[in-house]
């Protein structure tokens, strides 16, 4: 899809579909690299709030993954203080600054790399200020509510734009991403921001959104190596992976530079 189709189509719907965005030996290098950084992470070794009470430790496991790479778990992964399901399938996502810091992932996710991409749909300076690893494993990976990406990542004006590959085949059977085609024209409903220690959600607009599920949603189904660029307001989602497959996805989200950038996002980037 050459620039201008781009622009048309994020324009139009609130997002792009990009065919052949990463080539099939991108897809496996980068689930090779996410293997292996599950592989070497043990929750029950390492120093993790995941088996304790403690609230505040908990969110500063979350707070402070701006500048590093951290792995967070499935929801019900821990019970009584051990693994119940598989290490492979344990692992929700790995955040958030693997486009910083990760050898194989870095190379890949340069603004430099999309910049086409990025200036079709208005970033004349883009930066790229968090990542994500998202598993979705078989049978295990957990639904994702319907939200808006600038609900988590603010600037003045609103320029955030993430990019989602799909690294293998994604569609309605594994949990491929649904969205809200033109709904990108209402408000921002919210913003996530950091309130000292923990974090809050600070209601903007109470306008509804169809429920999920509701005709007006529609399925992102791609095959693997597809970039899916999504406006900051484009309300997404995805369900729950109840197939045997993988959906495993790798997400980048840009910002202008000229924009300001919220003092109070939950996040720190890397620099």
């Amino acid at each position: 899809m050459t620039p201008a189709p781009i622009a048309e189509s994020f324009a139009a719907r609130g997002y792009a579909i990009v065919p052949d965005a990463l080539d099939p030996a991108d897809c496996a290098a980068l689930r090779a690299r996410a293997e292996a950084i599950v592989d070497a992470f043990d929750p029950l070794d390492a120093g993790v709030p995941f088996t304790t009470d403690d609230q505040q430790a908990r969110d500063a496991w979350f707070l402070e993954s701006g500048d590093r790479i951290r792995c967070f778990l499935e929801d019900g992964a821990l019970v009584d203080g051990r693994l119940a399901v598989p290490r492979d399938r344990a692992i929700n996502k790995i955040g958030h600054a693997l486009h910083a810091l990760d050898p194989v992932f870095a190379p890949r996710s340069t603004a430099a790399r999309w910049r086409p991409l990025l200036t079709a749909v208005g970033l004349a300076d883009p930066r790229a200020v968090q990542s994500m690893y998202i598993v979705k494993g078989p049978g295990q990976g957990g639904e994702v509510a319907p939200h808006q990406d600038g609900t988590f990542l603010y600037t003045a004006p609103l320029t955030t734009v993430g990019l989602w590959f799909a690294l293998a085949d994604a569609d309605r059977h594994n949990g491929c991403l649904w969205a809200l085609p033109g709904a990108h024209r209402g408000p921002l409903r919210r913003r996530y921001v950091r309130a000292g220690d923990t974090t809050r959600f600070v209601e903007l607009d109470d306008t509804p959104l169809p429920p999920f599920g509701a005709p007006a949603w529609v399925p992102l189904e791609v095959p693997a190596g597809t970039a899916i660029m999504l406006h900051a307001r484009l309300p997404h989602a995805s369900e729950q992976n109840r197939s045997d497959r993988a959906r495993p996805a790798y997400a980048i989200h840009f910002v202008d530079r000229r924009a300001q950038w919220a003092a109070d996002n939950w996040i720190v980037p890397a620099d």
